[in-house]
């Protein structure tokens, strides 16, 4: 009885943390997610800070303990995710398991790569979870409906690339024999850079064309490229009008989320979403 009972605490606890440090649709959640983006931004604004040597030479002490008080306490916060996940190898693997990670090495790396610390500008990176408190379903739900549309149009995107990529190695090439190395087009592979600029509406101006049938091939260029770009709006557009609506709740197991409101196990490991117990 007395394993049972202390087993019971700590998974309550284990449970409580997670909602705490996952769940945003709580109160305690929200309030400490909003604090961990406060500590983000006054985070990269210290490392910024330090970067700056007239700012440095009066302040470098101040700016390595706020530095470090921060890893401490991001170090602590990334082992309370993996102690909170049932399998914390799939939070470890995640993408903002890797984010939370790359948060805090650059600072122990520092101890043996001077410099290394300058490389906590990553810790920016977590400020992506501000989708998950400034709303919730309605942004970080759009968000994972998106990412999960564009996975299934995938091959399809593929396609569209390799022929974007075909067509401009061909207008490359047909430029390079129109214009030639005494108009700029020095090469193939110049011609194909300047074709894919024009295609894609960037235009840097570097390269231009010179002679009549030149300029006439740069204008269907022009126009191909712009009947082109709502082709990929169309392909993920498809699949978002396939798609219902997304919550934001996170699996105990993995922490991953992007569920149907109405789901009963997680799409991603199969555990059973009983958040709510």
């Amino acid at each position: 009885m007395a394993e049972q009972s202390a087993s019971s605490v700590k998974s309550d606890f284990r449970f409580k943390i997670h909602e705490v440090i996952f769940e945003a649709d709580t109160r305690s959640g929200k309030y400490f997610d909003i604090a961990l983006l406060a500590a983000i931004l006054a985070s990269v604004a210290a490392v910024s800070l330090e970067s700056v040597d007239s700012i440095d030479k009066v302040y470098n002490t101040q700016l390595v303990f706020i530095e470090w008080t921060f890893t401490i306490l991001f170090t602590i916060e990334y082992f309370l995710r993996l102690y909170s996940t049932r399998k914390s190898s799939e939070y470890a693997r995640s993408f903002y398991g890797v984010v939370d990670l790359l948060a805090i090495l650059p600072s122990y790396l520092s101890l043996f790569i001077p410099g290394a610390q300058s490389l906590l500008v990553i810790r920016a990176l977590r400020l992506l979870r501000i989708f998950r408190v400034f709303k919730l379903s309605r942004y970080l739900g759009e968000a994972s409906v998106l990412s999960e549309a564009m996975i299934q149009s995938k091959s399809r995107i593929v396609v569209f690339l390799s022929t974007i990529t075909v067509l401009s190695f061909i207008t490359g090439a047909g430029m390079y024999l129109v214009e030639g190395p005494e108009n700029g087009f020095t090469s193939i592979p110049q011609s194909v850079y300047w074709a894919i600029t024009t295609l894609t509406s960037t235009g840097y101006g570097d390269t231009v064309p010179l002679t009549p049938l030149g300029k006439a091939l740069a204008i269907f260029i022009m126009i191909m490229g712009y009947s082109l770009i709502i082709v990929p709006t169309g392909i993920i557009s498809n699949e978002l009008i396939k798609m219902g609506d997304i919550s934001t709740q996170a699996c105990l197991s993995c922490s991953k989320e992007g569920h149907d409101y109405n789901a009963k196990y997680c799409k991603h490991c199969g555990a059973k979403l009983d958040l709510n117990r």
